[in-house]
């Protein structure tokens, strides 16, 4: 047994089952691959999989007992480099980081160029996903880390908070809502079809929440993952946009009206999302502390550790992108 079988065994059930998909993940071919997972379960004795022809069709019992151990292995297999990599002073490597699409196009840049400045020679992967992956790749280290955002505290992981943000709406500049001289309600938003985001769609979306809670129900005209396609369905004229105030930018006021939904909406945080127990290279600890000014390192290495860690007051968007270009001009 090897710990190159034990990747492709987990590689293949997080593709699905689908070998192809596995090997283009793992960069091997399909026939390797297939190879390697005969021998392993030669060699234990086990049928991992059960069959239909070529087609592996479920995870047999004893399979689903071995790829929960096989991940352990390879994350501690991880880990183990990574202590030697810290040991050693090594600055080279990989940072693989997920992210929503608006963290990685708003949020992150300044942040990866800091990194890539103090780093030369750490290449940073930065893989979109929709929140449930985010948190899911997270637990089974397919990435180093994932940017997350939620109106509570992201479970089973441990998770850093990076700072507060509020959603506001965007509407053309001819829109009645941009001549309002009142605050919003949600009964003003109710009547108007809404572009947001996909989470929207979810029932446990606070969004969803906030208007039920008002005794309306939401019209969706339009969601997507990705914030500029919101400003761009909202100049289409389908709707009003519901988005998080990091994405807009300032020559969107050129044909938008920006208006603050004050406390219609609860206040969401972006947080950082690592795995319990994970050893962070020292590269990887720097980009934390750069996206998350005010944590002590040695309360992420706490918490990683398994203690309880008290964070602190949380910095609002408007303190963190202060504090960035601080950082940018030093």
């Amino acid at each position: 047994m090897t710990l190159t079988q034990l990747r492709y065994l987990i590689a293949i059930v997080d593709a699905g089952l689908n070998i192809s998909r596995a090997a283009e993940r793992v960069h091997a071919t399909q026939p390797g691959i297939s190879k390697q997972i005969r021998l392993l379960e030669d060699e234990l004795g086990l049928q991992l999989f059960t069959r239909r022809g070529k087609n592996l069709e479920h995870l047999t019992d004893a399979g689903q007992e071995v790829v929960r151990r096989a991940r352990l292995m390879v994350l501690e297999e991880a880990n183990i480099r990574a202590l030697a990599a810290n040991h050693r002073d090594q600055n080279s490597g990989e940072l693989r980081i997920s992210s929503s699409h608006t963290q990685a196009r708003f949020v992150l840049p300044s942040a990866v160029a800091r990194l890539r400045q103090s780093y030369p020679s750490v290449a940073v992967h930065l893989l979109p996903a929709d929140e449930k992956n985010l948190l899911e790749w997270v637990g089974r280290g397919e990435v180093d880390l994932s940017i997350v955002s939620a109106v509570g505290t992201p479970q089973g992981c441990v998770a850093v908070p990076a700072f507060r943000w509020q959603r506001v709406l965007v509407v053309p500049r001819s829109h009645p809502l941009a001549r309002l001289k009142r605050p919003l309600t949600i009964a003003d938003l109710a009547a108007w079809p809404l572009v947001t985001y996909e989470s929207a769609l979810r029932p446990e979306s606070s969004l969803r929440q906030a208007f039920q809670l008002a005794g309306y129900a939401p019209t969706l005209a339009c969601t997507a993952l990705d914030a500029d396609l919101i400003k761009t369905y909202v100049r289409a004229g389908l709707g009003v946009g519901i988005l998080a105030e990091m994405a807009v930018l300032a020559d969107d006021a050129r044909d938008l009206k920006v208006i603050s939904l004050g406390g219609l909406l609860p206040v969401c945080t972006t947080w950082i999302v690592l795995r319990r127990d994970q050893v962070l290279c020292n590269f990887a600890m720097d980009f934390i502390a750069g996206v998350a000014s005010r944590v002590d390192p040695i309360d992420v290495r706490r918490a990683l550790a398994g203690e309880a860690v008290d964070w602190g007051a949380v910095p609002s968007w408007s303190e963190f992108t202060a504090v960035s270009r601080l950082a940018s001009l030093g």
